[in-house]
């Protein structure tokens, strides 16, 4: 019955941005009148930082982590254009100091995913894809607590631009992104950053981002790659010396990681996915490690059922 597949894919509907499931960081689409959806677990964590460049370990910190759930959907309105939306639960800790670790639901990211161009070119497929996303806070958690906050607490619009080749069951894809974010309000009415501000408004720098992928796919089913993956932001400032982070540092970070996506032949539409990102380069950053795994499940619309 439609129903049993609905209510199937609703509850298996937990993702990340770094699996390979038709994101907004891969060349695949969902084809039209598809949902996937899927149960995933992320965990990070990380001793060291970069204070402005410098890369120390804050023992009234020790090592911070990260536990996250992400809720997510991707439908298939046509076969070129797609319609994601995801929301984490996010969980974040200090196994030393003082500081209380946060948790709750995050943000809700939206976005519009467009294959405007494909052909075949020999043995060769290329493709070009235009992305548009809009992303707000869902719940009021406190922004102004880094690096223990669960989020920034901004209003984002971000767009991407991709290509994709194929050739075989190998491919290569390279995307670049922005990031435009608002202002963000915090509790107390002056900070300093380069300079006393006094105001409770936070002026949030834009950011310039890239992903670079390189693997194997059979399809959208079976999918073995390797990444590597920047954010830089187009402004901001250091951290001073023994100083928590603040929301408009400049904080640049580049990784590198392996996902997969491997089908499970007991359920037509169920596959495994798994993702590991190691942090190599950074600024104001945490130099940290993630994983995550889960399942994934995909269904057609299209069919009928009696």
């Amino acid at each position: 019955m439609k129903f049993y597949r609905i209510v199937l894919v609703f509850v298996l509907c937990l993702s990340t941005k770094f699996s390979s499931a038709q994101t907004d960081v891969d060349g695949l689409m969902m084809g039209k009148k598809n949902l996937c959806g899927g149960l995933v677990y992320g965990y990070g964590s990380w001793t060291n930082y970069w204070e402005g460049q410098n890369l120390r370990i804050n023992e009234n910190l020790g090592t911070v982590s990260s536990q996250s759930a992400w809720a997510m959907a991707n439908y298939g309105i046509t076969d070129k254009i797609n319609f994601i939306a995801m929301a984490p639960y996010m969980s974040n800790k200090a196994s030393a100091g003082t500081l209380m670790g946060h948790q709750g639901v995050q943000d809700l990211s939206m976005l519009l995913k467009w294959e405007f161009f494909g052909r075949a070119f020999g043995k060769n497929y290329v493709s070009l894809l235009a992305f548009a996303g809009y992303s707000t806070p869902l719940t009021d958690y406190v922004a102004d607590y880094l690096p223990l906050s669960i989020g920034m607490h901004s209003s984002n619009t971000m767009g991407r631009i991709m290509l994709d080749v194929q050739r075989g069951k190998w491919y290569a894809t390279a995307s670049t992104n922005y990031i435009s974010r608002s202002n963000v309000t915090i509790d107390r009415d002056a900070y300093y950053t380069t300079k006393m501000i006094y105001s409770n408004q936070v002026e949030m720098p834009s950011l310039m981002g890239y992903n670079v992928r390189f693997g194997y796919r059979k399809d959208a089913d079976l999918v073995l790659e390797a990444v590597l993956d920047g954010l830089n932001t187009m402004g901001g400032y250091d951290m001073r010396k023994n100083e928590m982070p603040f929301l408009s540092n400049k904080m640049d970070v580049a990784r590198i990681g392996i996902n997969v996506k491997i089908p499970i032949p007991i359920i037509n539409g169920l596959s495994f996915t798994g993702n590991s990102m190691y942090t190599i380069a950074g600024r104001n950053m945490g130099k940290s490690t993630m994983f995550m795994a889960g399942i994934l499940f995909q269904t057609d619309f299209t069919q009928t059922t009696n």
